[in-house]
């Protein structure tokens, strides 16, 4: 498998979400990413919830 850059999975622009990290070429913050496992909720239900990502 080939390993991606950081870059490539994650963007920060102040002109975006306010500067807040979010999922390269969406408007997805990482931390709902977050928000969702802590709740219990899996990968699956996330990208379920948001395609986009």
């Amino acid at each position: 498998m080939e390993r991606m850059k950081v870059r490539e999975v994650v963007s920060r622009d102040p002109a975006v979400m306010n500067g807040a990290l979010v999922f390269a070429g969406t408007r997805v913050p990482v931390d709902i990413l977050i928000e969702h496992l802590v709740g219990g909720e899996g990968m699956e239900d996330f990208l379920e919830g948001f395609p986009s990502v």
